[in-house]
């Protein structure tokens, strides 16, 4: 990962592209703060640590002591982006939208809505049972296994909890950056509920210009 930012998934919406109608997402993505730099020396790696939104309660010593190295307060969604370039950032300073440019390609990582306990059909798409009379089976699991092995094996897809998992949506289109607003239009949904935390990475499998020189201002 080269460069990244983290934000909060705000709605849904539509805007006009081009006398075209684009769905995009609305992302908030107010200045994020450099909370520790990471180096081969040090840690081994090279990576830089953000912070996102306040605490402003519960706040223990340990946070406390670490955000005042970087001169802000606790932060509620820390995570670290390694890459060369956001090394180009020192601790304290802010990282804003204006790393990335409008027409760029992006990975977002969210966490998935949380749908609880669900059947094989709505988690695994399964197929449904036949639906006439006398019919004993709709939407079962249907067969575990083979009468020899006599047991249920690893990694069969059966009920269970869906979603609440980490989920990276891959070339995402930035469609436009209000950087006096501090919001970041990001082209279809990204993973996760409304008011949700999220990482935008460039995409790994797009060439993406480098960051942008007056983000470093």
């Amino acid at each position: 990962m080269a460069k990244g930012i983290l934000g909060k998934k705000v709605k849904m919406t539509q805007i006009f592209v081009n006398d075209q109608l684009v769905p995009v997402t609305v992302v908030e993505v107010t200045p994020n703060i450099v909370m520790q730099k990471k180096t081969v020396e040090t840690d081994g790696y090279q990576a830089v640590q953000l912070g996102y939104d306040d605490v402003k309660k519960n706040i223990t010593k340990p946070e406390e002591g670490h955000a005042k190295k970087a001169n802000t307060s606790p932060k509620r969604f820390v995570k670290e982006i390694a890459g060369e370039e956001m090394m180009a950032f020192e601790v304290g300073q802010e990282v804003k939208a204006n790393i990335f440019k409008e027409g760029e390609i992006v990975d977002v990582t969210g966490t998935s809505k949380g749908k609880g306990y669900a059947g094989g059909v709505k988690r695994h798409n399964f197929h449904i049972g036949p639906k006439a009379h006398g019919s004993g089976y709709h939407r079962g699991v249907g067969s575990m296994g083979s009468i020899d092995a006599a047991r249920v094996k690893k990694g069969k897809k059966m009920p269970g909890r869906l979603g609440g998992e980490t989920v990276t949506i891959q070339n995402l289109e930035v469609v436009k950056i209000i950087l006096e607003e501090n919001v970041m239009l990001i082209k279809g949904n990204v993973p996760g509920a409304k008011n949700s935390y999220i990482t935008i990475y460039n995409g790994v499998k797009a060439h993406t210009p480098e960051v942008n020189p007056d983000a470093l201002a």
